[in-house]
Parts: structure tokens; sequence; C-alpha cells
């Protein structure tokens, strides 16, 4: 630390060294741009011919950087003052790029995050990237945060690009895949993360002819709110699924059940408070006490008594102590004992909650004690195996039978693990909102609504039960992919944001991304003010309501920043009683989110917003607001991550215009309650903060942020163990789009689906001679016959070798093989051989991504083994794979025989309402523990 020190004050940090890398080439830039103003429209458009020339002739996009960037500067300065429609608004072009726009531009080709701050044109300097890669005749992309945007930064930008000869488009949910065809084939496409990843799916995954797939290559790639896609997205894959014929699942039948459960803890913890309370008050040291505080913290942590207890920091001391006893190695026994006197126990840090034996007996029928308790399979088939009174199959039957009991007990205790967190972690208005009778998801970064999003592994439908709403139906996975493997396909990749910097370590290990930190063109003079902490929300809204007020009347315009629904409509509710004209901007009610935000800036306006106000929209002050000392931003709470405070302070400032921004905060927040430090605690335990007394210092500030850097590198953790789990199937995923287009490719597949047939008749005759002690020639016909009962007999009693048997029937089959294809015609056969090879891949990897889910849940148990279960989930995922490529190999083989006459599916038979495209939210590993495994099939985000 010392060293890094004294080597950034003797030759400056890697930052400022970075900027001084590429500040040589911004001259070089300006030199020649000035070169290009002596040049004709003409002479500059063929400017571009020019360098694609070049590149034929040997040049390397890098020997071109300084030329194109002037090219593009050049054509800007040429476009200013002219006008054109973007989105269906007149727009007057008048910019330029500045240096420090130069050198973020120069970053971005450089497969680097440049950090910019808002309102220092991102959108512009995106512009010289994109056109020089796209020299190389590559399908080059720009990632935003939604369609709007795509549309809005395309129409923008395509002037420019368009005055130079290359072409530009958008995709949009919406589009035919003609129509996406079409725009693919463009040098330049604006459009969002999950729409590429999708076309993907569909292209690699779904696509029964190479005409319908749309993409190009993955060559360079442009993200745009790069924070927000690579990290606040990656814990939610693509997945496109559709609905299952049945529906076992049984949420609407234990919801009564569970929803008296959750009421009996509720009664349970009440009257545990109130005798903590009590005795606590007379003796700080009573251990009965201080062990029914404890059961509350885990049996009704938002229990609004003991939110209340929580201030003082007495009694936080005292649960922080307990805790601390508890869950030493002398007390373990003591506290699983004490965790069964609750119905279920809940840890919000992992996001769990746990069934306890008093609440299964409690949920469970008077004459089924056993209801919710897993039988022991394992067991249950050795002594099954052990025992000589039965024959194998009534062995098989018995299994079977088990297998499906089995399967039973495990969906509903699921679905009573899934009910409980639907009623103890999600809260309405907050996680999800319910409307026009549907539970729809509400992004926790954004308070973006997300109507094509549902929570995984039976969530969802658990919080429809809850809600009382429709349950639709289970899905069945049919292509899936994570953000971070989609966006590791592309050759190159960069980002650009506001606030990037706290997270460089992941983006650097995950996707090997440095960020550079780009200076404003002037100098920011927002004035940051320091946390003002209060003891309770109520004291803490008021404290709000003030500033706002006060602001107000001297008509500087205010933006609050609230981080869900239900705090934005609780400010909106104590403004109106005060008289305070607002607009509200959130997740119930975001169709004319840009007008709002960009309205945010003008004289007196007051704004409540969502984080959703961070990303897309400027914000610029109204006439006289510059005087007024601009924009004022209040905080509602700290969120866990300081790059989203980050964003909402960033709002403010913008291009050096005034601007002041605050947070607010109480010990009854979240992250105060479950990440606070202790030195905060103590500090306000010395100065004996009274009811509606504040407190503000740098020092509790840094203390805060600490808080959140906690929480940061927690979050970071459970991604990365995210993703080592996903790189197991993205292995697998590659190796069958791989196969899958060299069969939309080929123009015969003749050789390979012969392959396919010599290897599967090695590996049953090799199997079957090696099990038995000579050879058993009529093993071996008794499995041809199976295989290919169309087929006479092979004549191979008299072959003494296995390999003379396997030489005899591969020339026997291929002779089939050869009449089979004079008997169809040389088109038929070519069609049907296309056709088979899809339906059984396709059919099989659907039926291989259910089985890697419950491989992925059995490797959970293996932590009971001391075994690591990222191995154990390695070695599972490999026996699973081999056993997907050995059934296609088997099934192919006999297929080609078994049909005569194909009609080749037709795009028509996929239609979109069997489908559901999802940015599916899911479940992490981490959290987990044995217990919560033997109890839930759970999957590994709520």
């Amino acid at each position: 630390m010392i060293f890094n020190w004294i080597k950034s004050k003797i030759i400056g940090s890697k930052n400022a060294r970075e900027i001084n890398r590429l500040k040589p080439f911004i001259n070089l830039i300006n030199q020649k741009e000035i070169e290009y103003q002596k040049l004709s429209d003409e002479e500059l458009k063929n400017k571009t011919l020019e360098f694609k020339e070049r590149i034929k002739n040997g040049a390397t996009i890098d020997d071109l950087k300084v030329e194109a960037y002037a090219a593009v500067k050049n054509t800007c300065r040429r476009l200013c003052k002219q006008k054109w429609n973007v989105c269906g608004y007149e727009i007057e072009w008048n910019m330029v790029p500045f240096d420090v726009q130069l050198i973020g531009a120069l970053a971005l080709h450089e497969g680097k995050i440049a950090e910019m701050a808002t309102g220092e044109g991102k959108t512009l300097v995106a512009s010289m990237p994109l056109y020089l890669n796209a020299l190389s005749g590559e399908n080059v992309q720009l990632v935003t945060v939604n369609e709007y945007l795509a549309q809005r930064d395309s129409e923008w930008m395509g002037k420019v690009y368009e005055f130079l000869g290359l072409t530009v488009g958008y995709i949009t949910n919406d589009m035919s895949h003609y129509e996406k065809k079409e725009i693919y084939q463009r040098d330049i496409v604006y459009g969002t993360a999950s729409e590429f990843g999708f076309d993907y799916l569909r292209d690699n995954g779904m696509a029964v002819s190479s005409e319908q797939q749309v993409q190009r290559s993955h060559y360079y790639c442009i993200i745009d709110e790069v924070d927000s896609i690579l990290i606040d997205e990656a814990r939610t894959p693509l997945i496109i699924s559709g609905a299952v014929d049945v529906s076992t699942h049984k949420y609407d039948k234990l919801k009564p059940r569970v929803a008296e459960l959750v009421r009996k803890q509720s009664m349970i913890c009440t009257d545990l408070i109130a005798l903590a309370e009590k005795k606590l008050t007379e003796n700080p040291d009573d251990e009965e006490a201080c062990v029914a505080l404890y059961k509350v913290s885990i049996g009704t942590p938002k229990n609004r008594k003991f939110t209340k207890m929580m201030e003082n920091p007495k009694f936080k001391r005292i649960l922080e102590s307990t805790e601390t006893i508890l869950n030493s190695d002398m007390k373990k026994e003591n506290l699983q004992f004490i965790k069964e006197e609750l119905c279920f126990v809940i840890d919000e840090k992992s996001h769990q909650v746990n069934i306890t034996e008093r609440g299964r007996e409690f949920i469970s029928y008077k004459d089924d004690p056993d209801e919710f308790l897993v039988p022991d399979i394992v067991t249950f088939y050795q002594e099954l195996d052990e025992r000589t009174d039965i024959d194998d199959l009534t062995k098989k039957e018995k299994k079977d039978t088990f297998q499906r009991l089995y399967e039973e007990k495990m969906e509903k205790i699921h679905n009573v693990s899934q009910l409980l967190k639907a009623y103890s972690l999600f809260e309405k208005d907050i996680e999800y909102v319910v409307q026009e009778n549907k539970v729809m998801i509400v992004d926790e970064f954004t308070g973006r609504l997300q109507p094509g999003r549902r929570f995984s592994d039976g969530l969802h439908q658990a919080l429809e039960a809850k809600e009382g709403v429709k349950i639709e139906k289970e899905t069945q996975t049919l292509a899936t992919v994570t953000i971070q493997n989609y966006f590791r396909l592309y050759k190159k990749l960069s980002g650009m944001t506001g606030t990037a910097e706290t997270e460089a370590d992941e983006f650097y290990q995950i996707y090997k991304m440095d960020v550079i930190v780009i200076p404003t063109n002037v100098k920011c003079t927002r004035a940051d003010k320091n946390d003002i902490i209060y003891k309770t929300k109520r004291e803490k809204y008021n404290a709000i309501i003030d500033d706002v007020e006060a602001k107000n009347k001297e008509g500087r315009p205010v933006l609050v920043g609230t981080v869900n629904v239900e705090v934005s409509e609780l400010l909106s509710r104590l403004m109106k009683r005060r008289k305070i004209p607002h607009n509200v901007l959130n997740a119930k009610q975001n169709q004319k989110e840009a007008e709002i935000v960009a309205d945010a800036g003008l004289k007196g306006k007051v704004t409540i917003a969502t984080n959703m106000a961070g990303r897309g929209t400027d914000i610029k002050l109204g006439i006289g607001v510059k005087d007024l000392s601009g924009l004022h931003i209040i905080g509602s709470e700290r969120h866990e991550s300081r790059r989203i405070d980050r964003q909402l302070r960033g709002r403010a400032g913008r291009q050096g215009d005034p601007g002041s921004s605050v947070f607010f905060v109480s010990l009854e927040d979240d992250l105060m309650r479950l990440f606070g430090s202790d030195r905060i605690v103590n500090v306000m335990e010395k100065l004996g903060m009274e009811e509606g007394q504040e407190l503000e210092s740098p020092f509790l500030t840094k203390a805060i942020e600490r808080a959140q850097k906690k929480v940061e590198e927690r979050n970071f953790s459970i991604r990365k163990h995210t993703l080592e789990f996903d790189d197991v199937m993205n292995k697998q995923r590659s190796i069958l789009y791989q196969n899958r287009n060299m069969i939309l490719n080929s123009t015969s597949l003749k050789s390979f689906i012969l392959d396919r047939i010599d290897k599967v008749i090695e590996n049953n005759v090799y199997g079957i001679c090696e099990d038995a002690k000579e050879i058993d020639s009529n093993a071996i016909i008794s499995w041809f016959s199976g295989l290919w009962p169309m087929f006479p007999k092979p004549k191979i009693v008299d072959l003494k070798t296995a390999d003379k048997i396997i030489e005899e029937i591969k020339k026997n089959v291929h002779a089939f093989y050869d009449k089979k294809e004079r008997f169809e015609g040389e088109e038929n056969i070519r069609q049907m051989e296309r056709f088979i090879c899809l339906d059984v891949i396709d059919r099989l990897w659907k039926e291989h991504l259910r089985i890697m889910d419950e491989v992925r849940e059995s490797s959970y148990l293996m932590a009971y083994g001391q075994k690591d279960p990222l191995q154990e989930y390695k070695k599972g995922a490999f026996e699973a794979f081999a056993d997907f490529m050995e059934r296609a190999d088997l099934e192919i083989s006999s297929e080609i025989f078994r049909l005569t006459s194909v009609i080749p599916r037709e795009v028509s038979e996929v239609h979109a309402k069997d489908l559901s495209y999802m940015h599916e939210i899911i479940e992490n590993y981490s959290g987990k523990n044995p217990q919560d495994i033997i109890t839930n099939k759970e999957g590994g985000e709520g």
C-alpha cells in the first residue's frame, strides 16, 4: 500500500499514465482534421472507400485510427446547424468532439471502459470507434439500456455514419426475423442487450435453416451504461422457454397453510419482543430476554417494534453480543435448539428462509406427519437391491414408484419454501407490483417495471399465489445464456458509463476490461455534502420534506431519489400535505419518463424518482437556475452499491453546471440495519442521540461507504461463483451450437450421419463383447434388431472378433443407407437428414437442460461430504453431456431409417405465443448450507 502511494506520487496514478499515453494521439487527430477541412464533401466521403481499400491491402484498423477519428470529427463540424428528425422530434446538430471525448473514443477502441461524467457526450464519443471498427467490414454493435435509446442514438448519430458512406440501424423486439436480418447486414447496429442475446439464442438454438439466422459475427461491441448491463444484469440469464404440458405445482393449495404459518410466527415473535423489551430494560444481562431478542431477529426481522428497539444502540449491542455467543462452537447445539422454537428462520443477508421441525409439523396434515419430510432414496435403493425375494423387474417397478413419490414430496417442499420466501422476503411495491392482475418485477437498480421477466424456480408463481392473481403455467427452458457469457463471445468489447471505477476489479477479472476515468471538459463544481443521519425513518422523511420545501422556496429545482415505489409514494403524500407541487416517477408511472426527467432542471420543479432517473436522459438547467446554485439532489437512503449513489449524484453538476447533493440516512434503513458499522452505533451511543437529532460528519459518511463496500464485495463473490457454474454449461452450449450450425450450413449430412452410425456400432459391439467372456453373437444380433428392426439380421455368427463383426455391420448399414438415398432421391434425403438431426438434437437438448438443473441441485448436497460443489457439478455435467451426445448419436442412427418422407419444419411452426422470452431473475448459489439443502429444492436472487 505504501509503495503504491509513493509510486503514484512520483510517476502518477495508473489512470493518469493512461491519459498521458493517449494525449499524443489527440494532437495528431486534430492536425489531420484541420487538413480534412480543405476537402470537399465528396472527397471526405471517399475517405471511407480509401480506408477500406487500405485494409484489403494489409493495413490494420489501428493504422487508420488517427485518420478515421479525424474524418468523424470533421463530419461533425460540417453537420453543424443542420436539422433532422430523431424519434419524431426535430433536432439541430451542434456537436464537435472535444479533446477529452477523443481520449474516451481512443479508450473504447482499445477495449477499455471509459468512465465519463453525465453530460460529457458519451453518445458522440461512441461514434468514432464504431466508425473505425466498421471499416473492417464486420458488423459492429452498440448496446443501450432500452429500445427508445437504441432508436434515438441510431437516428441521432446515423447522419454522421451515412455522410461517411456507412449504413446504420436499430433492432427492436417486435421486428420480424426478415427485418432483423436486413438490419444486421448494415455496418453499425444499435439495440438492447436482451435483444442481441435472444437473437443469438434463436440463431444458434432454434433456427431450422440458415435463412432464419439473422446475426452476422460477434466482432466489436460498445456497451452504453456498461455497469448496469455487465454487473446489475449479471445474475439474470436470458431464457427462451415454452409452457409445459402438465402443471405439477401446488402453490394455490399450499398457500392457506403457509399464510397461517406466517401468522403463527408473527404471534410468537410479538410475544417474544414484548418479553425482551420488558426484561432487558430491567436487566440488560437477562439471558432469556437476550435469546428472545435474537429469535425475533431471525423470525420477523422487519417487526416494527423490533426495528424500533434496534434504533437504541444499547439493544443493538445486546443483540450483536448474543449472536456472537450463540454462533460460537460451544453454543452451536443451543443455537439449533433455539431455532427449532420458531416455525421458520429468515436470513436477510443471504436471502434465505428455512422451515424448522416445528414449522413442518404445523403445516402437515395430522394423518400424514411426514408430509414435508424428504424420504431417504439412497437407503431405500440400497435395501431394495439387497433383497433376494423379488426379481429385477419388480425392483425396477418399486424404484419407479418410490422415485415418483420422492419427486412429488420434493415439489411440495420446494413450493412451501418459495411461498415462505414470497411472504417473508418480498414486499409489494418494493420488489414487485401488481398491475392488471399480474405480478410484475421492479428492477432494484433502476426502479423500472420488468414486464417480460419472471423470478425463477417457482418464486414468481409463489408471489402470484400470495397476491391471489392467476398463477401462470410453469415453463420449460428451450435455450439460455447468461449476459456475461453472451458478451464474452465478442472479439473486442468496450463500454462507457458515468460510474465504473468502484467496480474496476470485477470488470477486469470477469471481462479483462480496464477502466479509464476520462477527465471532464469543464471541472465539476457540484457540492457533495456529508450524509445526514437520523435514528428513525420518520425523522429522516420529515427532514427531507423540510429540505425540499426550503429549496423550493428559493426556486431551485429538486430531484429526490428513492430506492423503491413505496418510499416515492410516501414522500409524495408528505409533500401534498405541505402543498409542494411535484412530479412522481416510479415503476407505476413511467410512460413519460424522459419528459419528466428532462424537465426536472426547470426553475421550481420538484421531482421524486426511483433509481430509474439515473440513466439515458440529461437534466438541463432551466433559465435562471444557474444563478440559484443549480439542481439539488436528495438521496432518501444509501443504496447497497456506491455506484448507484454516484449515478444519482451525477444528475446534477453536468458540464460544469452548479449543483449540490446530500443523502439522508436512518438507522432503520436496510443497509444500516443489516450491514451498518459498529463504529457508527458507538458514536451515536456516546453522543446520546435524542429523537429528531441529526448527525453529520465526514467520518460517518466514510463509515457508511465502508459498509457499502462490504456488500459490494459480497455481491461480487456471488456473481463470480454463479459464473463459475455457468462456464461449465457455456462450454457445452458452444459445442452444441457449433454442431447445429454445421448441420444448418451443410449441403449434405451423409458423412456426418454415417460417422454417428459407426460410433454407435463400435460402442455397442465393444460393450457387449467386454461384458461377455466370449463373443456373444446372439446378444449383438438382438441389439441390432432392436435398433434397426427393418433390416435383416446380420450374418456374424461365424465371425470370431469384435473388429470383424463391427466391419460387417458397418458394411451392411452403409449399404442400406445408399439404398435409402436412391429410393428417396437426392433432394428429399438431404432435407430428411437436416430435419432428423435438428429434431433429435433440439429435443434431447431441452431434456438435457432440465437434467443439468437437477445436477446443479444435487451438487449442493456434496457440501455434506466436505466435497466442493463446483467440482461435483463439473463431474456430473460431464457425465450428463456425454450421455446427451451418446443418446443423440443413437437416435439419429435409428430415426434416419425409420422415416420415409418428411416435411421439414417451417418458421411458422415456432409460434411466438408458445414461447416466452425472459431476462429471468435467478437465485444464486451463495448462502446455501446443508440444512437448507435437505429440506429445499432451490436454485442456487430472489
